[in-house]
């Protein structure tokens, strides 16, 4: 005799091995269909005891050679009721010591979270935008949406969508906003940006705006937030430059020496903040992509050379910022990149955020520099538009072949080499 079997229990005979399976492929089907009594279940290769039981319930011989026996739910219920007075439902919770979950009301429940959750991100000043509609369908696709409900972690959404809210309206010559200021601005908390789920959320939405894949790096995860002028590590974020001298107390010395010696001088993001500059050239100024074209404008021209910045890569939140010193200044930027689908965004990028000319980036450089490169590299991605030059598109869409700077540097330094003087 034990404390959960006694002879008063009038549970007693349904807590024996000969209805365990059945009890819980019972419990299955009803919290599967929010608890109607209308389906049948079945027991496979049932025991003698099991098949005893089922023959009780129904009333019915069932042969023991047989493989597979089944009874309905309703059958069960009006049996129990008979045995002990209570219904299937009733014995099942008292036998699990727990209440059935009803799943039908929990997923309309859940549907219906899901649904006020995606309304409040729809209301945003950002919803309007492609790519955030691609990153709520993605969320909501791949059970990233049903997991914040679940856990009742809704706000991280709503957080999210206030961040990125923020970073939109933010205007082109906005000074770049520390991300401990953002967390608190969209918050309230300075560090709720550092790391987790809500930084992660916003991040996949930023990766689609900036057509990128999804960071998985501290440094894409650092570069992904400099491209939107929010800053991780002002020590982080850099910016190669060559002959820029420039008036300022510290770095505007420091770039005037190395522009007198002819040296590449690295300007981070904290110098730029904590020592403003304007630069003095009246010069056209620059801009490539690749340290090698800088390098070698170095070695070959030194103090010679037309001023040059070096995005190496994607521009961070310290090129723009020095950008802007460029223009302020009066000078005019002239901005060149690789030849493939990133290139040719952030030329666009370049061009619409800070005037910048295309510089050499018609289609007959991109032709000369096909006929230079040893290396075929197949592009993964065809530009759209070449809003400087609608053939460049056109003919790269032909070709489909990548044409990297260390290609058509040459071209680059000749242009380098004559200062006051743009290209064609």
């Amino acid at each position: 005799m034990t404390a959960s079997s006694t002879p008063s229990d009038p549970l007693a005979p349904y807590r024996g091995s000969a209805y365990q399976r059945l009890l819980a492929a019972a419990r299955r089907s009803l919290e599967r269909s929010g608890g109607n009594l209308d389906a049948t279940i079945g027991i496979t290769a049932p025991h003698e005891d099991e098949r005893q039981a089922i023959i009780g319930i129904t009333g019915q011989y069932r042969d023991a050679s047989v493989k597979r026996l089944t009874v309905s739910l309703a059958a069960m219920d009006a049996a129990m009721r008979r045995g002990c007075g209570l219904g299937l439902q009733t014995v099942l919770e008292r036998i699990h010591a727990r209440a059935l979950d009803d799943r039908p009301a929990e997923r309309a429940t859940e549907a219906a979270a899901r649904q006020q959750v995606i309304g409040i991100a729809r209301s945003g000043a950002v919803a309007a935008e492609p790519w955030f509609a691609q990153w709520l369908d993605e969320i909501s696709s791949d059970g990233t949406l049903t997991k914040l409900v679940r856990a009742r972690d809704e706000q991280l959404l709503h957080q999210a969508v206030r961040v990125l809210d923020t970073l939109h309206r933010r205007t082109p010559g906005e000074p770049p906003i520390p991300i401990p200021s953002l967390a608190t601005d969209t918050t309230g908390y300075p560090k709720t940006l550092n790391q987790g789920t809500l930084p992660t959320l916003v991040l996949r939405a930023l990766a689609l705006r900036y057509e990128l894949p999804r960071p998985k790096t501290a440094e894409e995860r650092r570069n992904l937030w400099d491209m939107a002028d929010v800053v991780v590590d002002d020590l982080a974020s850099h910016v190669l430059v060559l002959n820029l001298p420039s008036e300022g107390d510290g770095l505007g010395r420091w770039l005037s020496d190395a522009a007198h010696h002819g040296m590449p001088f690295r300007v981070m993001l904290y110098q730029l903040i904590t020592m403003p500059i304007t630069p003095i050239t009246t010069d056209p100024v620059f801009v490539c992509e690749n340290p090698a074209v800088l390098r070698r404008a170095a070695a070959h021209l030194g103090r010679h050379a037309a001023p040059l910045i070096c995005t190496e890569g994607r521009p961070a939140t310290a090129f723009h910022r020095l950008a802007n010193a460029v223009t302020a200044a009066g000078s005019t930027l002239h901005y060149h990149g690789d030849f493939d689908h990133a290139g040719v965004a952030m030329t666009i990028a370049a061009s619409e955020r800070h005037a910048a000319t295309p510089w050499r980036m018609t289609h007959e450089d991109y032709l000369r520099g096909l006929t230079r490169t040893e290396d075929r590299h197949l592009l993964t991605k065809v530009p759209g538009v070449t809003p400087w030059d609608p053939t460049l598109a056109q003919v790269m869409a032909e070709h489909r072949l990548a044409v990297y700077e260390e290609a058509v540097t040459d071209d680059l330094l000749v242009d380098l080499a004559h200062r006051n003087i743009l290209p064609n």
